[in-house]
């Protein structure tokens, strides 16, 4: 991606946008196949209002009580935002997530599966669901391993009717993003599942040409931190 230090958000959205509508031709797809959520985690609205009023409209935070403090306010005068949670999910904030937020990516264990269709029956909102994968086994990170993947998504369509949309994944830190990107996909089509949130600042081309169809963008679209 081409140096956007010195440049606005808005610029760099334009920027961002335009390479990944050429990324999605250039693999055979449309560009609005992929969804570029700007990941808004720890700016504060001052830095958020540029991007918004440049017309984007999707948006991704860590943490549910950052959000919490964030987005209320900015929805009062952006009402149409998609709002998708990116981050780890605790069991007992599962009824403010689904209050607060349009589209969840950290869905990894059972716990949280019945905590969320606790809180879709009691407030009636239905978030869409991205069930995280531990592509690369890493017992210190979050996820569902490659092998209980499929007992888990039964678990969730068949007992808790839960809105899945797609599979998530974090590569391993230091590893080639790419074949994790293509297990994720691999995985998608076997269990029917037609959304991937894959590919971050660093790799989006890499997953974008594997069949993502989320890219989570921060330092892209918001700059350097610090810079």
């Amino acid at each position: 991606m081409t140096e956007t230090r010195d440049i606005s958000s808005p610029e760099r959205l334009h920027i961002i946008s335009s390479e990944l509508s050429a990324l999605a031709r250039q693999h055979g797809r449309a560009p609005d196949d992929v969804t570029l959520i700007a990941v808004s985690k720890t700016h504060p609205a001052s830095v958020i209002l540029p991007v918004l009023d440049a017309g984007h409209r999707v948006f991704g935070e860590n943490r549910v009580q950052e959000a919490a403090e964030k987005w209320p306010a900015l929805r009062a005068t952006y009402d149409d935002v998609e709002l998708h949670l990116i981050g780890a999910l605790q069991s007992n904030k599962a009824a403010q997530a689904v209050a607060l937020f349009d589209v969840i990516h950290s869905l990894d264990r059972p716990k949280l599966a019945a905590a969320l269709a606790r809180a879709m029956a009691e407030t009636g909102r239905r978030p869409q669901l991205f069930i995280q994968v531990n592509t690369g086994d890493e017992p210190q990170k979050a996820g569902i391993s490659v092998a209980d993947l499929p007992a888990f998504v039964a678990q969730c369509r068949v007992d808790h009717n839960l809105p899945l949309a797609g599979l998530m994944c974090l590569p391993p830190v230091g590893e080639a993003p790419g074949p994790h990107f293509a297990l994720l996909d691999k995985l998608a089509r076997s269990l029917d599942l037609a959304c991937l949130s894959m590919g971050m600042s660093a790799d989006y081309a890499a997953a974008v040409s594997q069949g993502a169809t989320h890219v989570r963008l921060g330092t892209a679209v918001f700059g350097p931190r610090g810079g």
